[in-house]
């Protein structure tokens, strides 16, 4: 699914406009990141947890002529599903 198709969907099952369902997915994307990068995590009880892990910097190869590079430590995002989106998928 992509985002306009999940914004459609928003819409119809929210009764609202397209521009009101646009505004409410940005607002919620918007939500996540803040939480993420403020507190670390964001827990949507029964949904999922997003969490924010932090990476260090390591050495890798690159694939094609196997010279060792540096990789950056950097953030990367986690995201364990919840019971009901388990549930809703089995």
């Amino acid at each position: 699914m992509t985002k306009v198709e999940l914004i459609n969907f928003i819409a119809e099952k929210a009764g609202l406009t397209k521009a009101d369902a646009t505004r409410a997915l940005d607002a919620t994307m918007e939500g996540v990141a803040k939480g993420l990068k403020e507190e670390g995590s964001v827990k949507l009880t029964g949904f999922c947890t997003f969490t924010a892990k932090k990476k260090e910097a390591k050495m890798g190869r690159n694939p094609r002529t196997g010279e060792a590079v540096q990789i950056p430590a950097r953030v990367a995002v986690s995201i364990k599903a919840g019971s009901k989106l388990k549930d809703a998928l089995n």
